[in-house]
């Protein structure tokens, strides 16, 4: 994964390890080298999300984010249901990665419901490097320039960008962010791959993502 000034610079002052908050779980065969990273997406502006009572009746775990962590995500609403479905776990899918680093889904029920495969694999050993290095995520990401393809009944595949400059690693044992100077690093493209299971959720199967690029510079 390529060295950025924020989310990354914290875990390799912490850890001596080459790790940004968006790479969490990136399944890239070329996982290691430079532009390797991961993100979410969800509906409308702000951070849209499912209602408590509605994730219930789902059968869908509560996903609960720290007070001081803000993510949002831009143009969900795209007049189509399917692919408004697909917007919407998808955001879970990135919540979920962030509650379980943050601390506050411990058991990581929302991680496993919204990932399989080797997103799942890859997302849990994110969480797991933040954990050992005694870290959490504070901050404000925001999510945008999100395009949703149907890839027949079952599969879709979802790309958008992320602005991770306002998002920072925190040290767990003082509370503190670790601030560090932005830069275009910090502007990530996405690009994911998720599968409808038998209960109907669009679960994150495939995520890879690219660091610096062009089109999200914005």
């Amino acid at each position: 994964m390529n060295r950025r000034p924020t989310l990354l610079a914290a875990l390799t002052l912490t850890a001596a390890a080459a790790l940004t908050l968006s790479a969490c779980g990136s399944d890239d065969s070329s996982e290691g080298k430079d532009n390797d990273k991961i993100a979410g997406a969800d509906t409308g502006a702000g951070t849209a999300s499912p209602s408590a009572s509605a994730q219930q009746a789902a059968g869908r775990p509560e996903i609960k984010l720290p007070s001081d962590l803000t993510m949002t995500f831009e143009g969900g609403k795209t007049g189509d249901a399917v692919k408004d479905a697909v917007l919407a776990d998808n955001a879970e899918r990135m919540r979920s990665v962030n509650a379980a680093i943050a601390g506050t889904d411990p058991e990581a029920k929302a991680l496993n419901f919204y990932n399989t495969g080797r997103a799942l694999e890859a997302a849990a050993i994110w969480v797991d490097k933040f954990k050992k290095a005694d870290l959490g995520i504070t901050g404000t990401i925001r999510y945008y320039d999100r395009t949703v393809t149907l890839d027949g009944s079952k599969a879709a595949s979802v790309v958008f960008c992320a602005d991770e400059s306002k998002g920072y690693a925190k040290d767990l044992k003082t509370n503190k962010p670790k601030v560090t100077t932005p830069s275009d690093e910090d502007f990530i493209l996405y690009n994911t791959r998720l599968e409808k299971n038998s209960d109907g959720v669009w679960q994150t199967a495939r995520i890879v993502s690219t660091a610096g690029a062009k089109q999200c510079l914005k």
